[in-house]
C-alpha cells in the first residue's frame, strides 16, 4: 500500500481548498499516479500554501484566520514508514499569527529552507519571518516590501530568493544572511518572479488588478512576461499573449521554455527560439582610464603573439 520508499513523488502532490463562499478549510493530500484522494486535514481557516520538508517527513501549511480563529502555521508528521492514510490527522506544532495592531495579518507563501534548518514564510504586510520547525519560535522578521508578497521562488540550490508584490516591484536576496542584492522595478502589481538556472535572467509576470480587468484591453492592463537581466536591472524583452493578470510562472529546467497562467482562463507554454537560446548577454568592460576598448583589444592581442614565440 505504502509506495513511498519506491518513489517520494507518489503522494507528494497536495490540492488546497480555497474556495472564498464554500470555505472547505482543508488540505488534501492525493496519490499521483491515480488520482485518489488519500486523506484530508481539516483546519480552521481557508488554506494557503503547503510545503513538504526536505526527506518528506514532514509537510507544513498555512490558513488564513476565520471567525475567532486567528491564522495559523501548522506542521504535520508524514511518518516515511506509515500508510499515508494513517497520517496524524493534527498537527504536531501550531503557530498562531495574532493581529498586529488590531490587523490580521495572513501569510501568503511557506517554504522549508535547506536542511529543514527554518520555516520561510511571506505575508500580506510585505514582511517575511523565519520560523523554527521544532519549537515555532520566530527567528527574524525583515520587510522586503511596502504592500503584500504575492510570490516567492528560490532557485534549485535554495541559495537565492526573489519576491513578488504588490508595490510594483520584485527583489532578489541571499538565503544565507537574507541581504538584498538586487531590485525589478515595473509599472504595475508583480505576481510571480522566477529564476532562469541556465541564463542570469528574471522573468516576472503580473498586470493590472483583476478588478479592472473586464474594462481593459491586454496591451492596456500590460499582462506581459517582462525578461530582466539578473545582475544589471535591465529589462530587455516581453512576451504577450494573456488578457489577464499573468498569476504564475515556472521555468523548465532546461532553460527551453516557460509556462504562464493568467486569469484568463489559460495556461500557456512558451518555447524559446533559437536566438534566445543562443544569446550572449553583453559584459561591461572596465577600462583603464585614457586608454580606449581598441587600444586594450591590440594589447592582448601583443600579449598573445609574445607568449606564441
Amino acid at each position: 500500500m505504502c509506495r513511498r520508499s519506491e518513489s517520494q513523488l507518489t503522494y507528494q502532490l497536495f490540492f488546497l481548498n480555497i474556495l472564498h463562499k464554500s470555505s472547505n478549510r482543508c488540505a488534501k493530500l492525493w496519490d499521483c499516479e491515480t488520482g485518489e484522494c488519500i486523506k484530508t486535514f481539516e483546519h480552521h481557516g481557508p488554506v494557503r500554501g503547503v510545503a513538504w520538508a526536505d526527506g518528506s517527513n514532514m509537510f507544513a501549511t498555512i490558513s488564513d484566520p476565520f471567525v475567532e480563529h486567528n491564522a495559523q502555521i501548522s506542521v504535520y508528521d508524514a511518518p516515511e514508514n506509515d500508510d499515508p492514510a494513517n497520517y496524524p490527522d493534527s498537527p504536531r506544532l501550531e503557530i498562531y499569527l495574532p493581529k498586529i495592531d488590531g490587523k490580521r495579518v495572513n501569510a501568503t507563501n511557506i517554504v522549508w529552507l535547506n536542511l529543514n534548518e527554518a520555516l520561510f514564510v511571506t505575508f500580506d504586510n510585505g514582511s517575511i519571518r523565519l520560523y523554527d520547525p521544532v519549537t515555532g519560535e520566530e527567528l527574524d522578521e525583515f520587510f522586503p516590501h511596502e504592500k503584500k508578497i504575492n510570490r516567492v521562488s528560490f532557485n534549485q540550490d535554495k541559495t537565492l530568493f526573489i519576491t513578488s508584490s504588490s508595490d510594483f516591484t520584485a527583489k532578489l536576496y541571499d538565503v544565507v544572511d537574507l541581504r538584498h542584492m538586487k531590485t525589478y522595478k515595473t509599472d504595475r502589481p508583480v505576481n510571480d518572479a522566477v529564476i532562469s538556472e541556465t541564463k542570469d535572467h528574471i522573468l516576472l509576470g503580473g498586470g493590472q488588478d483583476a478588478m479592472s480587468v473586464t474594462t481593459t484591453s491586454g496591451k492596456v492592463g500590460k499582462f506581459e512576461t517582462r525578461f530582466f537581466h539578473l545582475v544589471y536591472e535591465e529589462e530587455f524583452g516581453a512576451v504577450k499573449g494573456h488578457f489577464g493578470p499573468i498569476n504564475a510562472l515556472a521555468i523548465n529546467p532546461n532553460g527551453r521554455s516557460y509556462a504562464s497562467g493568467a486569469e484568463d482562463g489559460y495556461i500557456r507554454l512558451h518555447f524559446f527560439d533559437k536566438s534566445y537560446l543562443d544569446m550572449k548577454d553583453p559584459v561591461p568592460e572596465e577600462n583603464v582610464e585614457g586608454e580606449s576598448s581598441d587600444e586594450e583589444e591590440e594589447k592582448a592581442e601583443e600579449v598573445t603573439d609574445s607568449d606564441s614565440d
